[in-house]
């Protein structure tokens, strides 16, 4: 289920999702977005509402000295304080003494962050990502839609997937954050 693509576009971070809420071969269009603003971060989720709820509602991210690494800081502070609002809310789980989480897409000061389902974070060399069902195709749009302005960029990926993935469905949330905190997340429906 789910498409979610985020794209750097100078000192803004351009991310959205779709609607989809796919169950087997059931699929349900759902109010809740799946992009959303927590602190200074525009976060996109993918795997379960449930673990995107935690991730909107109960995270708290930690502070960030303005001294220390934007990587580090996502790779050790933010991700203790994922990997432990997803235990407290029940969705982390534990199989052969590995722990495992889910699969979202973090925006923190100008960059585009992956974090997998081991915590590890990733950050694209390319300057766009995308998870879930629908990535392969949003990717292959973002390629080939280098020069457009960000949002359609975003948009036509999401349309993409939309259209070769079952589990895929519009309508689309795409937002963006500017890199500096203070400054107001847009919104496009």
């Amino acid at each position: 289920m789910t498409c979610i693509v985020g794209l750097v576009d100078g000192d803004r971070v351009w991310m959205g999702g779709d609607s989809a809420g796919v169950s087997g071969l059931d699929i349900t269009v759902r109010a809740d977005t799946k992009v959303f603003r927590n602190g200074d971060m525009l976060i996109g989720f993918t795997n379960s509402f449930r673990m995107g709820q935690l991730l909107a509602y109960k995270l708290a991210p930690p502070p960030h000295d303005p001294e220390d690494d934007v990587f580090r800081y996502m790779v050790v502070d933010f991700v203790d304080a994922v990997r432990a609002c997803l235990k407290d809310g029940g969705y982390a789980q534990r199989s052969n003494d590995v722990e495992s989480g889910g699969t979202f897409l973090a925006a923190y000061r100008g960059r585009l962050f992956s974090v997998q389902s081991d915590y590890q974070v990733g950050e694209a060399v390319r300057g766009y990502h995308a998870i879930g069902c629908g990535a392969d195709y949003a990717l292959g749009s973002l390629a080939s839609t280098a020069g457009l302005p960000a949002e359609e960029r975003v948009l036509k990926a999401l349309e993409c997937a939309e259209l070769f993935s079952g589990g895929v469905r519009s309508p689309f949330s795409i937002r963006s954050l500017d890199a500096r905190p203070q400054l107001a997340l847009t919104e496009a429906a």
